[in-house]
């Protein structure tokens, strides 16, 4: 089979199903493994798809935006798992700055209790003040979808801190295009915290790869990266640009 005739076959089955396996494509073309890898290689730099362990997705829409709670149940032990690390990266004596993201929400149960927190995540005050833990809410507008404080109240609410590290959340990672979301708005807030930050921490589990949203937050290296799973092949893409951890069970 052609190599233009697979391509086509691949991306009909991700039109269809959303999801594809490379043993799936293998059987439907009757090609090899390495064949298909290389196709996707080659789709995915042409943005068409990206990979995932053991085969590839649908890219989501630049605009695409879950709502809070559909994030929250959404690969929710990985979150646990990426965000309990990234706590253990958080000091006794540190001032932070929690984004307004599902996987940062994650982190309160297991942050040290003498710290300051910023925070534009109105869903985070509960569990932060239960912890008795300093806390400062920016100002904003509400965005009911996300549950953040956005807009001019929040970025000039932002200039009065400084912080040792930040934490945040996106919905896309590239190499070429760095961190993204889909809300301008949004990310000019993502974009202050982390320039006003000592250290930035980037939360996401392994969708997030390879995913480009319509606002961009800030250039790959800008930020460290703390994630639950990457394919070496993905893995080979972030070599000299930026700082992954890997977080395994």
């Amino acid at each position: 089979m052609l190599t233009p005739e697979r391509h086509r076959l691949i991306l009909q089955l991700l039109k269809e199903k959303g999801i594809v396996k490379i043993q799936e494509i293998m059987e439907l073309t009757c090609s090899s493994e390495s064949t298909i890898r290389r196709d996707l290689s080659q789709l995915e730099e042409q943005k068409f798809l990206k990979r995932i362990h053991g085969g590839a997705s649908r890219l989501q829409g630049k605009l695409q935006e879950p709502s809070m709670i559909e994030k929250s149940f959404k690969n929710l032990h990985e979150k646990q798992l990426i965000a309990k690390y990234a706590a253990g990266l958080v000091e006794e004596g540190d001032c932070i700055y929690l984004d307004a993201g599902s996987t940062i929400f994650e982190m309160i149960d297991s942050l040290p209790n003498d710290i300051v927190v910023v925070t534009n995540g109105f869903m985070h005050l509960p569990g932060l003040l239960n912890k008795g833990i300093s806390t400062f809410l920016i100002g904003g507008l509400a965005k009911q979808k996300t549950n953040a404080l956005i807009g001019r109240g929040a970025l000039e609410s932002l200039e009065f801190y400084r912080f040792d590290k930040c934490f945040m959340g996106v919905n896309g990672i590239h190499p070429q295009f760095g961190f993204t979301t889909p809300d301008q708005e949004e990310a000019m807030v993502k974009q202050k915290a982390l320039f006003l930050s000592r250290e930035a921490f980037v939360l996401a589990d392994s969708t997030k790869f390879s995913e480009i949203s319509f606002a961009k937050i800030a250039d790959i290296h800008e930020a460290s990266i703390i994630t639950n799973d990457l394919e070496d092949e993905i893995g080979h893409q972030y070599l000299n640009r930026t700082t992954i951890k890997v977080v395994t069970a």
